[in-house]
């Protein structure tokens, strides 16, 4: 059961953030993407306050499921572990937990202008004429 968890928490966690980073470019998921990146604020900052800054459940569950599998070397960003583990490079956790906070903020932002202000970012207002 262990096994087929970790599995199911490497893809269902890595879908989770390929959207956060791009779910905000379609016009159809752009709500969607604002409450997910609205409940990860929670969790970072919010939940952060209890249990550190960027607290992530699906990291801490995944982590404990890793736990009991053997694995005892996880780093604290799961970002870190996705970049690390396959290249088996060694990132500095300061850069890829700055460099995670820098591209959520951005994305947060945009996904915020573009479901407050939609396709007005679009449209063109016509020049008036000159008199």
């Amino acid at each position: 059961m262990y096994a087929f968890l970790n599995i199911f928490f490497f893809v269902f966690h890595s879908v989770l953030i390929a959207f956060i980073l791009v779910g905000w470019v379609w016009k159809k998921t752009r709500m969607a993407h604002l409450v997910l990146v609205t409940l990860t604020a929670l969790s970072w900052f919010g939940l952060g306050i209890w249990f550190g800054f960027g607290y992530c459940p699906c990291t801490d569950w995944h982590w404990r499921v890793r736990m009991q599998l053997g694995f005892y070397d996880m780093p604290t960003s799961y970002i870190k572990f996705l970049i690390d583990r396959p290249t088996g490079w060694d990132v500095s956790p300061r850069f890829v937990d700055a460099s995670t906070l820098v591209l959520f903020l951005a994305v947060a932002a945009a996904s915020v202008c573009l479901n407050l202000h939609g396709d007005t970012f679009r449209k063109v207002s016509p020049k008036s004429p000159p008199q």
